[in-house]
């Protein structure tokens, strides 16, 4: 794909994650939503799936939604489907690590709580999550990480089509 084309779509993506975060989405769900088509599935099949892996899988900040995410739609992509088929399983997690590596060194961590700046030994938060208001969205980083890890994802999808 040419470059200028795959950045476009690339801005495509990560726009359309953060409009969904903006709608109430989780993080996970808004990644994963704007790769339905790629995924071949319906928007709420996506949701579905994804629901649980927001806040860093149930609020409880672990790996970021956003990363899970990626892992998601990668494992559709380039699937590991048989377990003696090594070569599968091996192209499967090489993308997913880089997926993984380039938001970290994008953001410095994969995992939510260091993201949103939490304390290491804070225990689980609640699991009602949290109202989405203006100091809501003003206060985390959540949108704009949505917004690059769609476009990560998009740019590295369209250097496998290449």
């Amino acid at each position: 794909m040419e470059q200028a084309v795959a950045l476009k779509q690339a801005q495509e993506r990560a726009e359309r994650a953060r409009a969904y975060f903006r709608e109430g989405y989780n993080c996970a769900q808004s990644v994963a939503l704007a790769f339905a088509d790629v995924v071949a599935e319906t928007p709420e099949k996506v949701a579905a799936v994804m629901s649980g892996f927001g806040g860093g899988i149930g609020r409880l900040r672990e790996v970021c939604g956003c990363v899970s995410a990626m892992t998601y739609v990668a494992s559709c992509v380039r699937p590991a489907v048989h377990p003696e088929n090594q070569e599968e399983r091996k192209a499967n997690y090489a993308l997913v690590q880089n997926l993984a590596e380039s938001f970290r060194e994008e953001f410095g961590s994969i995992v939510c709580r260091d993201l949103l700046g939490l304390r290491k030994e804070a225990k689980a938060a609640s699991p009602a999550p949290s109202e989405r208001t203006p100091h809501y969205y003003a206060s985390r980083p959540c949108e704009e990480q949505c917004g690059k890890a769609a476009e990560i994802l998009s740019l590295k999808l369209s250097e496998m089509d290449a």
